[in-house]
């Protein structure tokens, strides 16, 4: 009954405070409805807590009501817990404390998928190591949390690791000294064949305008004449960064974004600063409906202003701008407090039943995923900074619709969700026993090709998969992007992770098909002035 008491005082004083307070006044001057439903409340906690037939956890219970209560605005307003706000905060910061790997438990152990650049575990770990013991403590069966907690520390603090190392008989001792390491927002960059640049961009965090300025610098540096800005899956971020993104591809004095609310400080309008220079090659900005939010920003401008073109899938839909308050638990709630719109006064936003979030979800990643089933004939039409039609009523539609993503069989499909690892721990072992294909990495990425003997070795271990019932012949129908899976994990082995996109994206009909555009981005950026 103590909890109860509690709860219950903190409710009423707290109810006080909020009538007194200029929001609590205008609520209450709509009429006694909002107090009717306070007081109903009351008596909810009071009778769960008097009948229910088990002690109530009230602290599970709060929780799930101030979900309750974010979810009955909008699919974006969110309750955030204290443990998974720190989590969040950390992921957009741009950096940690910690050794610096990127892993996954395979065979129960920790197993190193690449040394974070730059960081303490460069130059000591390498894909494939497997950690045994962490301060001379076994790591078998370890959690990934249990990762997080005995790897993650104090920047200068010492962990002693024992590594299992491919090619070596005995445990190799390795102590590394903690650091702060980089939280990379773009995971590739480089210049293909024909000199177009590719930028694999996987949020928009505290870093992201400095790295994707850095790497269009250093790419112009190596021969790269136009740019594809790869934003397939980029669920979004920090809107000040998307718009030092923009700002730095415009001219002064154009419109990036507008965002619209209730409340006055929510009423903002950005454009670009005045500057001498500006990056004035042509732009592809490939989507899919797993881009939102910051993602459909940055496309969005760069399509109305006539910047360059956008390729793809119509986008998800995420218009909605959110402040985050923080709580005194060190949780916090997330509220929408305006609308985005493009340059050209476009709502991003996707429709959405109030209470649905499940449905306004499930409604794009179940219908036909790839495949972009957006009918334009109800879409309002607007009109591009050079009088091109675009579309509104949600998501950036694109300039193009490309063809579906490449598929695999299903049995390739089943053999991935069941081992994600399965062509990496391929790829380290014959690495190991092959190390003169580190020598060229322009030869390996021409003329490197999976030899027969190897794939040959490849079908009978999956054959040997017991319980997964494949068929060995549908997996032969899947044989170039078996080769594919197999030659990108050793470029990520020998090299690294921007490698194995460069290999990647060979087989990305996507991206290929996105670079016969380049002539028509050529034209729009040029009739507009930019180039």
């Amino acid at each position: 009954m103590k909890t109860l008491k509690h709860i219950s005082i903190v409710t009423l004083v707290l109810l006080g405070i909020f009538a007194l307070s200029p929001s609590g006044q205008a609520i209450f001057a709509q009429g006694s409805d909002f107090y009717d439903k306070w007081r109903d409340f009351q008596d909810m906690v009071k009778i769960i807590n008097t009948n229910y037939v088990e002690d109530v956890d009230w602290d599970k219970t709060m929780i799930g009501a101030q979900n309750g209560l974010m979810e009955a605005l909008d699919p974006h307003s969110v309750y955030i817990e204290a443990e998974r706000n720190k989590e969040i905060e950390e992921s957009f910061r741009g950096n940690f404390e910690g050794i610096g790997i990127e892993f996954d438990i395979i065979d129960d152990y920790i197993t190193v998928i690449t040394p974070i650049v730059g960081s303490p575990s460069d130059g000591l770990l390498y894909p494939g190591d497997q950690i045994i013991k962490i301060d001379k403590t076994s790591a078998y069966k370890i959690t990934r949390d249990g990762v997080f907690d005995k790897l993650r520390g104090p920047k200068g603090s010492r962990v002693d690791l024992e590594i299992a190392r491919m090619g070596e008989s005995e445990l190799v001792p390795i102590t590394i000294y903690r650091d702060k390491i980089p939280i990379y927002s773009v995971l590739a960059k480089f210049v293909m064949q024909d000199s177009t640049g590719y930028i694999l961009l996987n949020r928009f965090a505290a870093t992201t305008s400095s790295e994707v300025i850095s790497a269009i610098t250093e790419l112009q540096a190596m021969g790269m004449e136009r740019l594809i800005i790869d934003l397939r899956n980029n669920s979004g971020g920090y809107m000040d960064e998307v718009i030092k993104m923009v700002d730095f591809i415009l001219p002064g004095g154009e419109k990036i974004l507008s965002t619209k609310g209730r409340l006055k400080n929510a009423n903002e309008e950005m454009y670009s600063k005045k500057k001498p220079t500006f990056y004035k090659q042509p732009i592809i900005t490939l989507i899919n409906r797993g881009s939102a939010s910051a993602s459909e920003i940055f496309a969005g401008a760069l399509q109305d202003l006539d910047r360059g073109i956008v390729v793809g899938e119509t986008s998800f839909g995420k218009g909605l701008v959110q402040r985050q308050y923080p709580l005194r638990d060190g949780s916090a709630v997330r509220v929408t407090v305006a609308r985005y719109y493009t340059p050209s006064g476009r709502l991003i936003q996707r429709h959405y039943e109030k209470g649905d979030a499940a449905d306004y979800y499930a409604e794009l990643y179940e219908k036909d995923y790839g495949k972009d089933t957006v009918s334009l004939d109800d879409k309002p039409v607007y009109k591009t900074k050079m009088g091109r039609s675009v579309y509104g009523g949600g998501g950036i539609t694109p300039d193009y619709v490309l063809h579906d993503p490449a598929t695999i069989s299903r049995d390739l499909a089943k053999l991935r969700r069941n081992d994600i690892r399965f062509f990496f721990k391929i790829a380290s072992e014959y690495a190991v026993d092959h190390p003169e294909l580190a020598e060229d990495w322009n030869s390996f990425l021409k003329n490197y090709q999976v030899d027969d003997a190897l794939i040959e070795e490849v079908y009978k271990k999956i054959m040997a998969i017991e319980d997964l019932d494949l068929d060995e012949a549908k997996l032969r129908e899947d044989d170039v992007t078996i080769r594919y899976y197999i030659k990108s994990e050793l470029a990520g082995t020998l090299w690294g992770r921007n490698e194995q996109y460069q290999v990647r994206t060979q087989m990305d009909n996507q991206i290929q098909e996105a670079r016969q555009y380049f002539e028509k981005a050529r034209e729009i950026a040029e009739s507009a002035n930019y180039l």
